[in-house]
């Protein structure tokens, strides 16, 4: 399934397994005042029981943050790399290039903040996190950090491990490597 269909398909259970609609969640999450993604799926899940899952869709939808909720006419990458972060798009277009020749399964979906790399499940995501940095976060759970692979820490939960990239000289065959491995992980 696409990311579009799945979450389709969660939309369509989400009143049977929270008892409530996505209309519901989203007014829970403009009633909370708070406008960050993170901070919507931790309370959505603490004080609601919510899943991971529902509470980053609610979230998303809420926020306006996937793909599936821009305007279509939207390019979510263009704006990512725009306002002093416009130097940092030939890394993205260097990773992308590259990760390109993994397969026919593999989805590139853009948000709002980051662009997530699937297979079955997200291996990867690229996001440029200040106007001197990229972020490649990458799902090797079990894998030892490294000075260049460090551990993802608190900076995002849905990977493992984080690269920080500050030109596009650093997409070489080791993080192309890394990016490999988890894609191949995640079939």
């Amino acid at each position: 399934m696409t990311p579009e269909e799945m979450a389709n398909s969660m939309i369509k259970n989400i009143v049977e397994k929270t008892g409530n609609s996505l209309e519901h969640w989203k007014s829970v999450a403009a009633r909370s005042g708070l406008e960050k993604h993170g901070q919507i799926v931790k309370m959505l899940k603490s004080e609601h029981g919510m899943t991971h899952g529902f509470a980053n869709l609610v979230a998303h939808k809420f926020l306006k943050s996937d793909a599936g909720s821009a305007d279509p006419d939207t390019d979510l990458v263009a704006i990512q790399y725009s306002k002093g972060k416009e130097g940092l798009r030939p890394i993205y277009d260097s990773i992308i290039s590259r990760v390109k020749n993994f397969g026919t399964d593999l989805d590139i979906a853009p948000k709002k903040a980051y662009v997530s790399l699937r297979r079955k499940k997200q291996f990867a995501l690229i996001q440029p996190s200040t106007r001197t940095r990229v972020d490649v976060g990458i799902n090797l759970k079990g894998k030892e950090p490294t000075d260049t692979l460090e551990a993802s820490g608190s900076w995002n939960s849905m990977v493992s491990h984080r690269v920080r990239m500050t030109e596009s000289s650093q997409v070489n065959a080791e993080l192309i490597g890394w990016l490999k491995e988890a894609f191949d992980h995640a079939g």
